[in-house]
């Protein structure tokens, strides 16, 4: 079907899933919730589990705990188990337990009794920053700033990845409405970033926060062209103060070392599947 078809479609009265309807990652969804099969989550010798992948979202929260560990809060160590979406590792008994939703990223901290499981990606940069009292402002006015960045970035990343990037780069067809809707979309957010950022240091003004961290893995690296490959067609470059902050953001040592956690794809020199300790770093800066 061109891009410009004039073709509709019409909804049947009742929808009915049609298993591999959906492109490129049609076989992560479905329409009912819980396990497929049953499988124990892997535990390692850190009070703080992470199961994640390298997606945005779990990149906001492998970039949290690296910033808590290069700010000297040692108890922040953990490790960090890749969860492959593509295999169906969300399904598991165990990963439907930390969270019910099967989508990455999960933490369970077993340094409290009973073990405490976390699960959306902004409640567990905000459990990490309550827990270690570090990247969230004490200050009342400046607090609810960066919440308001942080709940920002969680209502709009649907748009900008389930919305934009499904339709622009993982769709199995290409269609005008829906990529100009979206498109238009993400650029009026970027706006919003863009005047802001004309201000401001950082999203919550000279301190960097958990509100950096939720929104620099999508909107940071799309501007920087190291999401969808979109930084042409939406004239990344006009957006100024979002890519001068997203270009400070991205050469701190932690968010180099947090974007290549629980990765397993691209280029093997800069991924590291699993996380144990900071020198897996170092045994991966080794080749």
């Amino acid at each position: 079907m061109s891009e410009n078809s004039s073709s509709t479609y019409t909804p049947p009265k009742v929808w009915k899933w049609e298993q591999g309807n959906g492109g490129k990652f049609a076989n992560i969804n479905r329409p009912v919730a819980g396990a497929t099969h049953d499988k124990d989550l892997p535990v390692g010798k850190h009070p703080l589990q992470l199961y994640s992948l390298a997606t945005p979202n779990g990149v906001k929260v492998t970039v949290m705990l690296e910033e808590l560990l290069a700010a000297g809060h040692v108890d922040a160590e953990y490790d960090a188990w890749i969860i492959n979406i593509l295999e169906g590792s969300q399904f598991s008994s165990g990963f439907v337990g930390a969270n019910p939703n099967s989508k990455i990223p999960a933490l369970v901290d077993h340094s409290v009794n009973p073990p405490q499981r976390v699960f959306e990606s902004g409640s567990i940069l905000f459990y990490l920053a309550e827990k270690f009292n570090a990247f969230l402002p004490t200050e009342p006015a400046a607090r609810t700033e960066c919440m308001n960045w942080l709940f920002w970035q969680m209502a709009s990343a649907p748009i900008l990845g389930g919305g934009f990037g499904h339709f622009y780069a993982y769709a199995p067809e290409k269609f005008e409405y829906p990529i100009n809707r979206f498109t238009m979309e993400v650029k009026r957010q970027l706006d919003v970033l863009d005047q802001h950022l004309a201000n401001n240091t950082f999203l919550c003004g000279d301190e960097y926060t958990i509100a950096d961290m939720a929104v620099w893995p999508w909107y940071g690296q799309l501007v920087m062209g190291g999401l969808y490959e979109a930084a042409e067609f939406i004239e990344a470059a006009g957006y100024t103060h979002v890519l001068r902050w997203a270009e400070n953001i991205a050469s701190r040592p932690a968010v180099k070392r947090g974007r290549i956690v629980n990765k397993g794809w691209g280029n093997p020199e800069e991924q590291l599947p699993e996380r144990h300790d900071a020198s897996d770093f170092d045994a991966l800066n080794q080749g």
